[in-house]
């Protein structure tokens, strides 16, 4: 049975979806900021969590930077969650045109070859956005991965809401997810997972901003397994209105090592790919989360990070991702 506090996450969340999609965009854009500018000043944890995970991203900065950096993130992550709770009202052409990635070349070359698609995300601006555009624009549908969120109601929404921007989603259940994906793409058909947070207990350990976290190893163990494209996916806004984007060249498969080391060459190299991006854009990543080792394990923190031992996870859950099994 669903706590009084889930149930309350899921009607704030159903009345999102029914309310906010009904503003004009202007007042829609403002009540984000707003939102944004509000929590930002209370300095909860998951403001400090995002200022904790910033400098990791920064090094050097100044309390004042991390400061400027976390209003900034709060905005785009309000703006994330104002833009998908409107998403389904969208039209077709707004959509298309509210997108704009650079070097599309590498999944549509991809996906004319036959021999299927990965697309790996960070929790960079807004994946929902993206996945609506390549449905739309490109008149491709692909499969997903859903983490499963507490109540189940507030899952079936996303599920629903997902579904309705023409997306297949699957439960992460691990094994039988991973084996519907490979079916996917040994089909030639897309797969689009985010992939910068490990929700299992067999993460691939890599080097992220000089520190060490767990990644999926799903994106490369599905490459290696059915031959599909793995393509990193960076995301990021700017002034205006349209989000843009950049499809990352191939991560390919080494022609030697074991399966392990292979996997964890090629989740190194997406983790690299995903810092290229997260770097340039900041305020742009929104991890409220717990993420590097030191953090999840307050035994291997260095000594001069207080800020990231005082931080813990967010009161409010993680903008659920299309995540990897």
């Amino acid at each position: 049975m669903s706590s009084p506090q889930e149930r309350l996450t899921d009607a704030l969340y159903g009345l999102g979806w029914s309310t906010v999609k009904k503003l004009p965009e202007p007042v829609a854009v403002h009540l984000g900021r707003a939102i944004a500018d509000l929590a930002w000043k209370q300095r909860g944890k998951g403001v400090r969590r995002l200022e904790a995970n910033y400098a990791r991203v920064v090094p050097g900065a100044t309390p004042e930077r991390l400061a400027e950096l976390s209003r900034a993130g709060m905005r785009s992550y309000l703006r994330y969650w104002m833009e998908s709770f409107r998403l389904p009202a969208w039209s077709e052409e707004r959509v298309r045109n509210g997108f704009d990635p650079e070097d599309v070349h590498h999944l549509t070359d991809g996906l004319a070859s036959g021999r299927g698609v990965i697309l790996a995300l960070p929790h960079l601006g807004n994946w929902d956005l993206a996945g609506a555009w390549v449905t739309t624009k490109l008149e491709t549908p692909f499969t997903t991965v859903a983490e499963r969120l507490k109540p189940e109601t507030l899952y079936d929404r996303f599920v629903a809401y997902r579904e309705g921007l023409g997306m297949e989603v699957l439960p992460h259940n691990g094994g039988s997810a991973f084996g519907t994906l490979a079916r996917r793409l040994r089909d030639g058909g897309l797969v689009c997972l985010v992939a910068d947070r490990d929700l299992s207990a067999s993460g691939v350990e890599v080097d992220f901003f000089g520190e060490k976290t767990r990644m999926p190893a799903g994106p490369a163990l599905l490459a290696q397994q059915t031959g599909a494209l793995l393509l990193p996916v960076t995301l990021w806004y700017d002034d205006s209105p349209v989000m843009r984007g950049r499809v990352h060249p191939p991560i390919v498969v080494p022609e030697s090592g074991t399966r392990a080391e292979k996997t964890s060459v090629m989740t190194q190299a997406l983790a690299d790919a995903f810092a290229t991006g997260i770097a340039d854009h900041p305020e742009d990543w929104h991890m409220l989360q717990r993420l590097w080792l030191a953090d999840l394990d307050p035994a291997m923190a260095p000594e001069n990070r207080e800020a990231a031992r005082s931080a813990e996870r967010p009161d409010t859950p993680q903008a659920p991702g299309k995540e990897t099994p």
